[in-house]
């Protein structure tokens, strides 16, 4: 992004979860709707869009929102495990709120 990590759109487009069409209809999701996002370590809410991709991967960019679900064990390696992330999403009953999306990033 070229305006900068501490940009409301920054903050957007790293809260926004790609999911496949037929699992984004197979949990009921509405067009911008949120979801909470869950792993072992940690939960987000996210704004999930549907996009072309396989079935049953979601992908959520890199960022403030995704290292919340992420383990600090790195296996000696120094990095975390990024990639293959066992999550559950559950769509969000109320309207989308900004403020919700990811968590807050402070100047």
């Amino acid at each position: 992004m070229e305006n900068g990590k501490l940009t409301p759109e920054y903050l957007e487009e790293t809260s926004t979860l790609a999911i496949n069409p037929d699992d984004f209809a197979a949990i009921g999701m509405a067009l911008g709707q949120t979801a909470r996002l869950k792993s072992p370590d940690g939960e987000v809410i996210v704004t999930c869009r549907p996009t072309e991709g396989p079935h049953g991967l979601f992908f959520l960019p890199l960022g403030p929102t995704a290292s919340q679900l992420i383990s600090g064990e790195t296996h000696g390696s120094g990095v975390p495990d990024f990639k293959g992330l066992v999550v559950t999403l559950e769509p969000e009953d109320k309207l989308p709120n900004r403020a919700d999306l990811g968590g807050e990033i402070r100047k």
